[in-house]
C-alpha cells in the first residue's frame, strides 16, 4: 500500500513506460474496505479534476438515480488545453488505474459500457490504451464493456457535452444546458463523464478507502493533484502535488521563473493572477480568496520582459478560432474581443477605443453563449486587464510596452505559432 501522507500517489511506480496490468496491481495493493464504494466517494471529498470541480459522489448519485438500464460510463482524457498535458503523462505512467476508477464508476451507477476517449491525434495515448483495454478485456469479460473511442482533437471537444454528443451523434458540439446539473444522455441512457485524472482517484480510493485518501491535502480540498507548468520553465513539464501546496513551491519544483510577472491558473478559460500571490496555497478554497481557482490544472508562468495583453491577444485570438460557431457570442463576440486586444496592443491604431469595447464587449457577451465557452474568454480577457494594468496604461498613452514585440511568448497556442506576425498583421 502506498503511505497515505506520501507522493506520488496517482503517479506511484511511473517509469518510461506504462504498467502493465500486473505490474499496477503489484504496486496497488487494495486494503480491506467493507464500505460502499459511493459512500466512501462521498466522504473522501473528491472533486472533478476536469475544470469545474463538481463533487465526484453527487455527479454519481445523480446518474445513478435515473431510470433505464442503459447507462453510460464516459472517460474523458481529449485535453483540450493546449498547456495541458496532464492526462497524456497519466496515461503514460498508469493507465490501468484510469480504467479501475473507470470500473469502479461503472458499478455505482449501473452502467454496461464505457467509453474511454481520447483524441486520435495523440497516438502515444491512443497506443497505451489500447494495450490496457486489450490486457484488462483477455483477462476476464465479466463488467461493463469497454470500449476506445478516439474523436478528432479540439479544444470544444472535451467539453463533457459535445463529447456526448460526439458519441451519439458523431459531432463535436457542445449541448446548451441553461441549468446544471443536467442529465447528458448516448440515445435513451444516461451518461457519467469524469475526466482522466478524476478516474485515476477513484480508482485509488476504491482501492484504499477516504481515511486513506484524505492523508493529503487540505480538509476542504483532500488529496493530490496533477499540474502542468508551461510558459518561463526550461522544458514543460507535469508534477504531481498535495493539494495546498503554495504556488511558489510549485514553481520551483518545476524549476519555473522564481521571480515572475504573473501566472495563468486553470487554463485558457482560466484567470491570470499576479506575482504578489505566488504565497497562496494551491487549492480552491485559498485562490478563491484572489478571485482564481484550479481549473483544469494549468500554470503557465509569464516572464517579466512580456506584455501580458500581447499573451492575451494570442490565446484569445486562438480560442475564438477553437470555438464551434454555434451562437452569436462565439462566431463574432470572440473575434471582436481578440481584434480589441490587437489594438489595444498597438501603438499605432486606437487604443483608447479598443479598451472602452473590450469592457462593453465583455458585459454584452457574458451568460449569453450556448456554452460556457465564450464566458471562459470573458474571466481571461476580464483578468488581464486587472493583472496587466501597467502595460494598459502604457498602451492607453500610446507607447507600447517595452515587452510588445518580444520574440519569446509564453502561452503555447499551436494554431498561431506559424504566424510570424500575431498582432500588427
Amino acid at each position: 500500500m502506498i503511505p497515505a501522507d506520501s507522493l506520488p500517489r496517482l503517479m506511484h511506480g511511473a517509469s518510461d513506460r506504462p504498467l502493465t496490468l500486473s505490474q499496477h496491481e503489484q504496486a496497488f495493493t487494495p486494503s480491506s474496505n467493507s464500505t460502499s464504494l459511493l459512500d466512501e466517494l462521498e466522504a473522501s471529498g473528491l472533486t472533478g479534476r476536469g475544470g469545474a470541480g463538481f463533487p465526484t459522489a453527487r455527479k454519481a448519485r445523480l446518474i445513478r438515480e435515473q431510470r433505464g438500464h442503459s447507462k453510460f460510463m464516459v472517460v474523458n482524457a481529449m485535453e483540450g488545453e493546449p498547456a495541458s498535458h496532464k492526462d497524456q503523462t497519466l496515461l503514460g505512467a498508469n493507465p490501468h488505474l484510469v480504467l479501475d476508477g473507470a470500473e469502479y464508476l461503472a458499478s455505482v451507477i449501473g452502467a454496461n459500457h464505457i467509453a474511454v476517449c481520447v483524441a486520435r491525434d495523440n497516438p502515444a495515448a491512443v497506443n497505451h490504451l489500447k494495450r490496457a483495454i486489450h490486457e484488462r478485456t483477455r483477462r476476464s469479460l465479466r463488467g461493463p464493456k469497454l470500449e476506445l473511442h478516439t474523436p478528432p482533437w479540439r479544444y470544444v471537444a472535451g467539453e463533457e457535452s459535445a463529447l456526448v454528443h460526439w458519441l451519439d451523434d458523431n459531432e463535436s458540439l457542445p449541448q446548451y444546458r441553461p441549468h446544471r446539473p443536467h442529465i447528458l444522455k448516448i440515445g435513451h441512457g444516461a451518461v457519467l463523464v469524469d475526466n482522466a485524472e478524476t478516474c485515476a482517484n477513484v480508482g485509488l480510493i476504491g482501492r484504499f478507502g477516504a481515511e486513506w485518501y484524505r492523508g493529503l491535502g487540505t480538509a476542504d480540498s483532500p488529496g493530490s493533484t496533477l499540474v502542468s507548468v508551461t510558459g518561463a520553465v526550461p522544458r514543460p513539464t507535469v508534477i504531481e502535488v498535495e493539494l495546498g501546496t503554495p504556488l511558489r513551491t510549485i514553481l520551483a519544483t518545476a524549476h519555473a521563473d522564481p521571480d515572475p510577472q504573473a501566472v495563468l491558473l486553470g487554463g485558457y478559460g482560466g484567470s491570470w493572477l499576479s506575482a504578489t500571490y505566488l504565497d497562496v496555497p494551491y487549492c480552491n478554497e485559498a485562490l478563491g480568496t484572489v478571485g482564481v481557482s484550479t481549473g483544469a490544472g494549468v500554470i503557465v508562468v509569464v516572464a517579466k520582459n512580456a506584455c501580458g495583453i500581447v499573451e492575451t491577444q494570442r490565446i484569445v485570438k486562438w480560442m475564438a478560432n477553437e470555438s464551434a460557431r454555434q451562437c452569436g457570442p462565439c462566431a463574432f463576440g470572440l473575434p471582436a474581443l481578440a481584434d480589441d486586444l490587437s489594438q489595444l496592443a498597438s501603438p499605432s491604431r486606437d487604443p483608447q477605443g479598443a479598451y472602452q469595447r473590450l469592457v462593453e464587449r465583455c458585459q454584452v457577451i457574458e451568460g449569453r453563449g450556448a456554452c460556457r465557452h465564450p464566458d471562459g474568454v470573458i474571466r481571461l480577457v476580464r483578468s488581464a486587464l486587472k493583472v496587466f494594468e501597467t502595460d494598459v496604461d502604457s498602451h492607453l498613452h500610446g507607447a507600447a510596452c517595452s515587452a510588445a514585440r518580444s520574440t519569446r511568448h509564453y502561452a503555447s497556442v499551436p494554431s498561431l505559432e506559424r504566424e510570424e506576425e500575431l498582432i500588427w498583421e
